[in-house]
């Protein structure tokens, strides 16, 4: 299983690293849809926007002034970026992604527009880098279907929540056992059923789990195949005399 999972992770590093030489990725069979509207990407450093995600967790996510939100898998930063400039001066947008360009590109971002409540770490969505229940809110783009170990990803997720926080991700879910090797966007062939991935994502404590966008990805003969959820959990807040 290790070694399956270390060629899974090489494979997603190798594919990313190379769409940040290409500025963007929908020519490179990655999962790509614009999401995001002309005034949300005002302001946004434009390297950031390579075409990566699924949906639009942040604007899903309901995000407050003061909050923390962490982003996994937040590849060039746009998410970050867009989180940053909703939680304000007093809150905090942070990035995990294993991919060190990716990492660099969103730094030097971040660098050359001054943004000062923004920051970006190597590190794998299995294994965060962080400490537990330091975040308000967690989102993801279009990543967790890439992962090899995801119950891993959102026992991380759960971890780092703090009570009652909230869990807001845009990502594929198959809708049939397809038992792909390869696919067209890189993404549907290690994405999990949809019924598995809700069990999963409940499985790491989360509660509350709503569908909030629920649209086709990819159809075949036989129908949807794949589609492109997002969805927002829940951790648990603790009892009032805990």
């Amino acid at each position: 299983m290790q070694d399956e999972a270390e060629v899974q992770w090489k494979r997603v590093r190798d594919r990313y690293a190379s769409s940040v030489e290409a500025q963007g990725c929908c020519s490179e069979g990655a999962c790509c849809t614009p999401g995001y509207s002309n005034e949300e990407l005002k302001g946004i450093p434009e390297e950031a926007v390579l075409g990566l995600g699924s949906g639009n967790p942040v604007r899903a996510a309901q995000i407050r002034e003061g909050e923390t939100v962490v982003d996994l898998g937040s590849g060039g930063g746009i998410d970050v970026f867009l989180a940053a400039r909703l939680v304000g001066p007093h809150g905090r947008a942070i990035g995990i992604d294993m991919t060190p360009e990716m990492v660099a590109l969103a730094r030097r971002a971040a660098a050359r527009t001054g943004a000062e409540n923004v920051e970006f770490h190597l590190g794998r969505i299995e294994s965060l880098p962080l400490d537990d229940e330091i975040a308000d809110v967690v989102v993801s783009n279009c990543v967790v279907n890439l992962s090899p170990d995801k119950p891993s990803v959102f026992r991380e997720a759960f971890r780092v929540l703090r009570p009652g926080g909230r869990l807001v991700v845009s990502d594929i879910v198959q809708e049939r056992d397809l038992a792909l090797t390869d696919d067209d966007c890189g993404c549907v062939a290690t994405a999990l059923l949809r019924r598995v991935y809700v069990d999963t994502v409940r499985s790491a404590g989360f509660a509350g789990i709503e569908i909030l966008s629920d649209e086709p990805w990819r159809t075949g003969s036989a129908g949807i195949e794949a589609s492109a959820v997002t969805f927002v959990a829940r951790k648990p807040a603790q009892e009032a005399n805990a």
